[in-house]
C-alpha cells in the first residue's frame, strides 16, 4: 500500500511539473507586438549602412534587443538603378501592414494609408525603446530620417544626382533623401511636412547629417 502511494505521489508531482513547464516555458522570452520603429541610433558609419542587407540586419538586431525579433524586419530605404541592378523601392520591401509602434498605436493600416494620410508624427514615431526622437524646437534636432525615396515610396529616377548615399555604401561625399518624422520643417510645403521625402542631405557623413537636422536614423517596418 505504501509503495502504491509513493508511486502515485511521484506521478502527481511529475504531472504538475510538466503542466508548469508547458504554461511557463513559452513566456520566458518577451513578446513585443511592435511592427514599426525609428532606429534609436545610426550604426556608426553615416550613410554607409552596408547596403540594404546591412540596414535590414541593423533593424533586425534592434528589434531583437527589445523582444521583437520574431518578425522579419526591413529598413524603409530605396536604392537607385545601376548598370547591373534595377532600382528597389522602399514601399515594396516592408509588407502590407498594418504597422503599430511599441505602444500599440497604429501608424498605418496598409501601404496606401502609409503613403497617404498616416498617423506618423513626433508623438507616434518612437524608437524601438519607446523613446521620442528629438526634433525641431528641441536642443538637438534629429528629425531627418533616411529614406532615399520619393513621396510615393519609390526610388528617384533622377540619375543626375545621388539620392541614396551610393545605395547606402557612402559615408563621405554624396547625398540622400530624408523625411521629417515630426512633419515640420523650414522648406516649403508639402516637402516640409513629408515623413519620407523632404529634402536632400549635404553629404553622407554623420557630421553632414547633423548639419541639416539629422542623425542618420532610419524607419524600420516588420515585413510580416
Amino acid at each position: 500500500m505504501k509503495r502504491r502511494y509513493t508511486i502515485f505521489l511521484a506521478s502527481t508531482i511529475a504531472a504538475a511539473a510538466l503542466v508548469a513547464a508547458c504554461t511557463t516555458g513559452g513566456s520566458s522570452a518577451p513578446q513585443n507586438k511592435m511592427s514599426f520603429f525609428i532606429t534609436s541610433a545610426n550604426p556608426g558609419k553615416g550613410g554607409d549602412l552596408g547596403g540594404l542587407a546591412g540596414a535590414d540586419r541593423y533593424c533586425q538586431s534592434l528589434a531583437e534587443s527589445v523582444g521583437a525579433g520574431g518578425r522579419s524586419w526591413r529598413a524603409y530605404l530605396s536604392t537607385t538603378a545601376t548598370a547591373s541592378t534595377p532600382a528597389v523601392n522602399a514601399r515594396d520591401r516592408i509588407g502590407k501592414g498594418p504597422w503599430v509602434n511599441v505602444k500599440g498605436v497604429t501608424i498605418a493600416n496598409n501601404l496606401d494609408e502609409l503613403h497617404g494620410t498616416n498617423n506618423l508624427d513626433k508623438q507616434t514615431g518612437l524608437t524601438e525603446k519607446g523613446e521620442i526622437v528629438s526634433a525641431s524646437g528641441d536642443p538637438v534636432n534629429n528629425h531627418d530620417i533616411l529614406t532615399g525615396s520619393m513621396p510615393d515610396g519609390r526610388a528617384s529616377t533622377d540619375t543626375s544626382k545621388d539620392t541614396t548615399c551610393g545605395n547606402w555604401t557612402k559615408s563621405g561625399e554624396g547625398s540622400a533623401i530624408v523625411g521629417h518624422h515630426n512633419r515640420m520643417g523650414t522648406n516649403a510645403p508639402p516637402a516640409s511636412t513629408s515623413w519620407n521625402s523632404s529634402h536632400a542631405t549635404r553629404g553622407c557623413s554623420l557630421e553632414a547629417f547633423r548639419s541639416t537636422g539629422g542623425a542618420g536614423l532610419m524607419y524600420c517596418f516588420a515585413q510580416n
